[in-house]
């Protein structure tokens, strides 16, 4: 899942900016990256691609092949937001959002790793309790290409008597589920050592075969705690108690819905990064808000999740740590300076648009790199 690291190294990066406020958080954070990348002494090589409602615009497919094949061999790919409400009425393999699906088959990205860290300076930005929320730091590790998603048969079919009936097939075999949970346990050996799989057992005999591979993967790890829960009792001790889990590890469709309830944990969903890798090649780093058309184009996006997807790319495809923290370092430091876009606005902070929240960032990391430290508190924190 990542490469050797070279000082002098230039990787290529495939940038998607897509729909949406996607153009002005991909602006955001290509200039992080290039910026942290000069520091630290390697360079990022840029193509640019289209996928979602601008490639159907520009070509009548919401991921064309030259894209994918861009994509396909690229050191890394760094996605923005796909989708708008206007596209709504395209049958469903011309709309943007299939482009996801896509890209992850094509590049076999199994494992979608979501960081749910609350900063200490957006405590009070959650709607729940500070005394819930403070100190929140968990994963949930997704199973991304397999489920209900991808399972066949799959449609809209029309029966003897003439009624439609719409199907989804809920499926997984061994082999996936061993894979994926082996990305959780391994990430849980390099945190608190506790992993929480989510499923519906008690239901669903796809979750009975989930728990059993689950339960008898973790015999390889001795130094894992290991628990199960019923995906609805998860939901709510994510908003009960969020600071008893870790590691989450889930399935598709559960983990699509469980990522998103974590993420509001933060206070907004514009914070959240998200890494979604294979076993091989190049993995994709995009936010986990959406592409919000209702505000593209008004300077009002908060790009921080694009950045911080930025360091997670950073992190597992270029392994470029040093790098990778220096960014976290300056979001960190930025927010601890009071500034802070539409979405996690409190009273008494300072209001900035997307373009400006950029800047901060960009003058925080020119002063860590001018600091001795190098740290947010000498970023002016």
């Amino acid at each position: 899942m990542s490469v050797p690291s070279s000082a002098a190294r230039t990787y290529r990066i495939t940038a998607l900016a897509g729909d949406g406020i996607g153009p002005e958080i991909m602006q955001v954070g290509r200039a992080v990256l290039d910026a942290v990348a000069a520091q630290m002494g390697f360079s990022l090589q840029w193509q640019e691609g289209l996928i979602g409602g601008a490639a159907y615009e520009a070509t009548g497919d919401p991921l064309p092949p030259e894209t994918l094949k861009m994509a396909q061999e690229s050191d890394a790919v760094y996605l923005a937001a796909v989708g708008d409400f206007k596209y709504d009425t395209l049958p469903r393999e011309k709309r943007p959002e299939r482009a996801l699906l896509g890209l992850r088959a094509g590049l076999g990205l199994f494992a979608n790793l979501r960081p749910v860290k609350i900063f200490p300076q957006l405590v009070e930005a959650s709607s729940l309790k500070a005394e819930v929320i403070a100190g929140i730091d968990l994963v949930v590790v997704r199973e991304l290409t397999g489920g209900i998603y991808f399972g066949q048969p799959k449609g809209i079919f029309t029966d003897a008597t003439g009624s439609r009936r719409g199907v989804n097939t809920m499926a997984y075999s061994e082999a996936e589920v061993d894979r994926i949970a082996r990305v959780a346990f391994e990430l849980a050996r390099k945190r608190r050592r506790k992993l929480c799989s989510v499923d519906k057992a008690n239901v669903l005999e796809v979750s009975q075969l989930w728990r059993e591979r689950v339960t008898a993967i973790a015999a390889e790890y001795p130094d894992v705690e290991l628990s199960h829960l019923y995906v609805d009792n998860a939901a709510m001790q994510l908003v009960r108690w969020p600071k008893q889990f870790d590691v989450i590890l889930t399935e598709n469709l559960f983990g699509d819905i469980l990522s998103d309830e974590a993420a509001m944990l933060t206070g907004s969903i514009g914070m959240l990064p998200s890494a979604s890798l294979g076993s091989s090649g190049p993995g994709v780093y995009e936010p986990v808000h959406g592409s919000a058309p209702d505000i593209a184009g008004q300077d009002k996006a908060n790009p921080l999740a694009q950045v911080l997807s930025g360091a997670m790319l950073l992190r597992y495809s270029l392994d470029q740590p040093q790098a990778a923290d220096r960014i976290e370092q300056a979001v960190e430091a930025v927010l601890a300076q009071g500034y802070r876009t539409a979405d996690i606005y409190s009273e008494g902070m300072t209001l900035v648009g997307c373009r400006e929240m950029g800047e901060k960032i960009l003058a925080t990391l020119a002063q860590q790199q001018a600091s001795p430290q190098g740290s947010p508190s000498a970023a002016g924190g």
